[in-house]
């Protein structure tokens, strides 16, 4: 989708070109009712909330208003009592064949959760191009995916991978890209990822940047090698915040020097959030991401006898960590909460043979990481509804070129809706998640806040805790540049 300008600043106006601008890039599915009025709720977003009625017509949302009527034929969903908000959008998602989510099963997990929009990385491989790598993709998406989908472009060769910057987003649609700095042979290959940011940055490509630094995390693995300890106990000592810091300090540098923005993806500690505070108010594009297993979890589970279930990359850290993140969330230095998801079955995660250097990082968190941040976020008083949105969706729809078509509730945006009751509080449990994994690492924590139904593009994609929509309904979305929250 090429960018399109602002919405008005109230969700009421009208926007009859902008309607016209969105209706051509947003095709209409058959099986989507030609109407659709959600009436009787209070609309949320990031800006702020109010009582009214939203009629849909051929998945666009078409008014905003109290007292609206529908026409004939069409479905009134009856809103009292809860939520309107935008459906989320999820830009760290890991799906493969290879693991137990793909498309179709990570999309049902994050619809059951009031994600709409998720998303997956595309890496090259033997020679391939990015623009190869992403319709290699694509063919998966239509084949599988339920929710919406974006790609980011993984960097794993930057001297080859530069000159592909400038036409990137013409050839595939998609407008971001993502490194690691921690890989073994970055700091070879600096000069060549510096040249790749900037040629990003000039054309209006997001980079994101895994911050840990391989030489560091290198040094201390070997240290606890040397002293026998290698078990998962000692596992976030393998990667200590210093590995963090440093790596999050040069990345703001590279961005520095060469203007490009950056999105700092699972920032998990104290440390390196101050770093990137710092950079943005020094006027730097710096975004942060975190995740949500350093909101809920410290590192002490590592004393427990279920450590696998928390191994991801970073660790967790301390409770000044955790306690730094909340606030970052709560006063806009950190811009999205993004799952990190990658999912593994329980038996997997809890094998006793990992280690330190050897173990299989990440958990799933699509399903229930909107209703956990409401619950330990909004019910606990540390952030407001506007700001859950925000963070939930509407700062990764801008950030990703996806702005106002997704992330928000407004005249001529998709209908990717979410009715969410603040008051419901229920048990997490294994038997209701509908990803592959099959489990929960929440699994027993009483929530409050959940969605009830979960529209995609004007569809009533999950109701009465079933998935209603079939594979490959879902879109893999054209993007425009990035834009600042």
């Amino acid at each position: 989708m090429v960018a399109s300008p602002d919405f008005p600043a109230h969700p009421l106006h009208t926007a009859a070109v902008l309607l016209a601008t969105l209706a051509a890039t947003s095709p209409v599915d058959a099986a989507v009712p030609q109407e659709i009025l959600v009436s009787g709720g209070t609309v949320v977003t990031s800006e702020g909330r109010f009582a009214a009625d939203v009629l849909v017509r051929d998945g666009t949302i078409v008014e905003i208003g109290t007292g609206l009527a529908a026409g004939a034929g069409a479905r009134t969903i009856d809103a009292s009592g809860l939520l309107i908000m935008p459906g989320g959008v999820d830009p760290h998602v890991h799906l493969s064949s290879r693991l137990r989510d793909d498309y179709r099963t990570g999309s049902r997990a994050a619809l059951a959760g009031g994600i709409t929009t998720i998303s997956n990385f595309a890496f090259p491989a033997g020679g391939r191009t990015l623009a190869q790598a992403i319709e290699r993709e694509a063919a998966l998406i239509r084949e599988q995916a339920v929710a919406d989908v974006i790609l980011h472009a993984g960097i794993n060769d930057p001297v080859t991978q530069e000159g592909e910057m400038t036409t990137l987003a013409a050839e595939t649609g998609q407008t971001s890209t993502k490194i690691f700095m921690v890989r073994s042979v970055f700091d070879a290959e600096v000069p060549d990822y510096m040249a790749t940011m900037d040629a990003a940055g000039r054309a209006g490509i997001l980079t994101m940047v895994h911050c840990e630094d391989g030489p560091i995390l290198a040094h201390a693995v070997a240290e606890l090698t040397a002293a026998g300890r290698t078990s998962l106990e000692y596992f976030p000592d393998s990667r200590p915040v210093v590995g963090e810091v440093v790596a999050t300090q040069r990345a703001v540098a590279m961005a520095e020097a060469t203007g490009a923005p950056i999105y700092a993806v699972h920032v998990s500690s104290e440390g390196s959030l101050r770093v990137l505070q710092d950079a943005q108010s020094r006027g730097l594009s710096v975004f942060v991401e975190t995740r949500p297993i350093y909101l809920h979890f410290t590192r002490d589970r590592f004393e427990g006898p279920d450590r696998g279930l928390y191994v991801g990359q970073p660790p967790l850290r301390g409770q000044r960590d955790q306690d730094a993140l909340w606030a970052g969330i709560a006063n806009g230095s950190v811009h999205v909460l993004g799952t990190d998801h990658v999912a593994y079955l329980r038996e997997e995660k809890m094998d006793p043979s990992q280690t330190i250097s050897r173990h299989r990082a990440g958990l799933n968190n699509l399903q229930v990481v909107r209703p956990m941040l409401w619950s330990e976020g909004v019910v606990r008083g540390r952030i407001s509804e506007e700001r859950f949105v925000a963070v939930t969706s509407t700062n990764a729809a801008k950030l990703f070129g996806l702005y106002p078509r997704k992330g928000t509730i407004a005249v001529g945006s998709d209908a990717d809706i979410v009715l969410w009751d603040p008051q419901e509080t229920r048990t997490i449990r294994d038997e209701d998640m509908f990803s592959g994994t099959g489990f929960s690492v929440y699994s027993g924590w009483q929530v409050t806040g959940w969605p009830v139904m979960t529209l995609r593009r004007g569809e009533v994609v999950y109701e009465n805790g079933e998935i209603l929509a079939g594979a490959g309904t879902g879109e893999l979305l054209r993007r425009g540049r990035w834009r600042a929250p």
